[in-house]
């Protein structure tokens, strides 16, 4: 299937969801109707004080995942290259992964009073596991023969990662960095409608909710909808701009 034709029938599947969602909303449910909260999201765009509380949530979900990527992909390196750093670590990181984010808010809070710095910290803790686990994953599957070719030539541990294994794994990492800006940015509004107190999406849904304006939470809503989206909609085109040999190889495969 074509792009185009990928994307028309997504658009067509956006306009049915609509519709529905509009003719729902409107046989009796307490919900405000589609049309009423996609003309707010729409006036929103001009407010001020929104638009700064995007800017807030945005640097805060941007920071969060370089430096989550930043710290994991060393850390995936160095656990992917080294069988039995990784078989010391596993115990520790399995026992932090499945840890949800939204527990650790309230040490958080505690260790760092700033509120960007709180939230940067939970979506680091939050958004580094896919990055880790994709570039552990990403080392195992590289072809053995080829780093095995390049040692036979004098290249050292070093020079083939750098040469084969790491190449080999990047488009795992893309991967990862894709799934870890989808989490990062849950998290990022998730710490700002727990804690608040500060500039964010998650706060204005928060003082929506407080003022009883359903409309207002679900238009700042679709607003963090449509980050999410424009963010993996770019992420995934870098990919495959990025990375067309391995699509075209596992396609063959």
């Amino acid at each position: 299937m074509s792009a185009i034709a990928r994307t028309r029938r997504g658009v067509q599947g956006a306009a049915a969801f609509l519709v529905v969602a509009e003719l729902t909303s409107r046989s009796g449910l307490p919900l405000p109707p589609v049309s009423v909260v996609l003309a707010e999201a729409g006036r929103l765009a001009g407010d001020t004080a929104f638009l700064t509380d995007v800017r807030a949530t945005v640097t805060a979900w941007l920071l969060g995942l370089a430096l989550a990527v930043a710290a994991a992909l060393p850390l995936g390196l160095l656990l992917g290259a080294l069988p039995r750093v990784e078989a010391v670590a596993r115990p520790v990181l399995e026992f932090l992964r499945p840890i949800p984010a939204v527990a650790i808010i309230p040490l958080a809070m505690l260790l760092f009073p700033d509120a960007l710095d709180m939230k940067t910290s939970v979506i680091v803790y939050a958004s580094c596991w896919p990055v880790l686990i994709n570039t552990v994953y990403g080392l195992r599957e590289v072809d053995p023969v080829a780093k095995e070719t390049l040692s036979s030539f004098g290249f050292g541990p070093v020079p083939v990662l750098l040469r084969v294994s790491l190449p080999s794994t990047a488009p795992f990492i893309a991967t990862g960095v894709r799934l870890s800006a989808a989490i990062a940015l849950i998290v990022a509004v998730s710490a700002e409608l727990l804690a608040g107190g500060s500039p964010g999406i998650g706060t204005f849904i928060t003082n929506a909710g407080s003022s009883d304006r359903v409309e207002l939470m679900l238009a700042a809503t679709v607003w963090a909808g449509a980050l999410g989206l424009l963010g993996n909609g770019a992420l995934a085109l870098a990919e495959h701009r990025l990375f067309r040999w391995h699509r075209a190889r596992t396609e063959v495969a």
